[in-house]
């Protein structure tokens, strides 16, 4: 039997595609070995996020030297029909306005 602490830890709100898009969000020349390190995932999980998001249209990749930049398509609807037609850019703005609140105070 597992502990409800087990079966908490097993499953979040978001997804890694949904992290990934707001670690660009927050840091548009991030390395996927950071993302991946502070994500806690394998850096192909993350490459393998970034090509699903590059070829539904999520994001842009640019080269800058030996770096890559994103730019990020924030009008972009939610995949699932549930959802409404919403904008992935009210999932990041969540995040980013929070980001931007705690270093206010």
């Amino acid at each position: 039997m597992t502990s409800s602490d087990d079966r908490r830890a097993t499953w979040t709100f978001l997804t890694h595609h949904a992290r990934v898009l707001v670690q660009l969000a927050r840091n548009p020349e991030a390395r996927q070995r950071d993302i991946a390190a502070n994500l806690g995932i394998t850096e192909r999980a993350v490459h393998a996020i970034i090509n699903d998001l590059d070829q539904a249209g999520y994001l842009t990749r640019e080269r800058d030297g030996r770096r890559n930049r994103y730019r990020l398509h924030l009008d972009q609807h939610f995949r699932h029909p549930r959802e409404g037609g919403l904008p992935i850019g009210l999932l990041v703005a969540i995040f980013t306005d929070r980001d931007r609140h705690n270093h206010a105070d």
